[in-house]
């Protein structure tokens, strides 16, 4: 008589109900109406921006301090995000949680900072204190809310009004499609101060040194090889020692400079190839170099060079400032250090 197993049954396998698929549907549904939503909301944001965003600008363009951000709640939590994005973008900004100010962190803001302070109600009670203290003390005041008579916004010395758009939760309650809005205001903001400024990748560089987004900003001059690393020899140099320069220096090329320290050609690991026999050794650089080698500036994106190599099939190229070498960087120089 056969035992019953008393293992786990496996289920069996069957298609999707009726109900899971209008589960499914309905799911989707709702995050397409969400998204329907943030895009009205910011498609109205955007046709809405003039004097006020302007008025902003120019607020945070004069500070001599830090920009201060303020909110509460989710607005609090957008603010840090905002605080962050104009402090790596050249506005030095913290964000100063809003009703830790009335107990104490109000200290941090002093004369020559300016406040952007975040409500979509406009009336957060926590805002209070923050926003007597700016006209107590003359600190300008830049107002983020959807209430254009609220007491943030009539206090405020600039006013960024969100447009009335509503929240895509169907309760109407949780902040979404206003959080959204501030966000990409934020943004908006950081990125036309960055442009007034004139903010250069070398700038943004020093705010992100470290991550693969500060290798990615890495200049030739970061990583190239300088000095006496550089395999140079002039152009009446004898063979057997232009062999022994490329041996001792590794780079597998050796760069010919004339009298006036100008770059007029190259030996690489193929010409000696290419010249390779019983009289190579009676010849100088002049006679095997390759003449108008391919060359790039100190100042160009370590990734970019790479494309060059690649496009010119090198695996090392010379970087020359005024026709005269300065360095030389190779491939895999840039690849170690990860950028790209």
């Amino acid at each position: 008589m056969a035992i019953p197993s008393t293992g786990p049954k496996t289920p069996p396998t069957t298609a999707p109900t009726k109900a899971a698929e209008t589960n499914a549907q309905g799911d989707v549904a709702a995050a397409r109406r969400v998204l329907d939503h943030a895009r009205a909301g910011l498609d109205a944001l955007g046709g809405s921006l003039g004097a006020g965003f302007v008025a902003a600008l120019d607020i945070l363009s004069r500070v001599t301090g830090r920009a201060i951000v303020s909110g509460m709640g989710k607005s609090g939590h957008v603010g840090r995000k905002i605080a962050a994005t104009l402090a790596s973008t050249g506005t030095p900004a913290f964000f100063v949680h809003a009703a830790e100010a009335s107990h104490g962190d109000l200290g941090m803001i002093a004369p020559g900072d300016a406040v952007l302070a975040l409500s979509n109600s406009g009336e957060t009670p926590e805002l209070a204190d923050l926003i007597s203290y700016t006209r107590r003390y003359g600190i300008p005041l830049i107002a983020v809310t959807s209430r254009e008579r609220s007491a943030l916004a009539e206090a405020a010395d600039a006013l960024l009004l969100l447009p009335n758009v509503g929240e895509a939760c169907p309760l109407g309650l949780a902040p979404t499609t206003s959080t959204t809005l501030m966000i990409a205001l934020g943004d908006a903001i950081a990125v036309a101060l960055l442009e007034r400024r004139g903010f250069t990748a070398d700038n943004y560089k020093v705010f992100h040194p470290g991550g693969q987004l500060g290798r990615k900003l890495y200049k030739v001059r970061d990583l190239m090889h300088a000095g006496g690393e550089m395999p140079l020899v002039g152009p009446a140099t004898p063979m057997s020692e232009v062999v022994l320069v490329m041996t001792q220096k590794t780079f597998g090329v050796a760069g010919v400079v004339d009298g006036n320290g100008r770059l007029v050609g190259i030996v690489t690991d193929g010409d000696l190839r290419r010249h390779i026999g019983g009289d190579l050794f009676r010849h100088a650089a002049g006679d095997i170099m390759t003449k108008t080698p391919k060359t790039t500036g100190s100042n160009v994106l370590a990734a970019e060079a790479v494309r060059r190599m690649n496009e010119w099939k090198i695996t090392s190229v010379f970087v020359v400032e005024n026709q005269k070498p300065v360095g030389i960087i190779r491939m895999h120089d840039i690849l170690r250090a990860g950028a790209i």
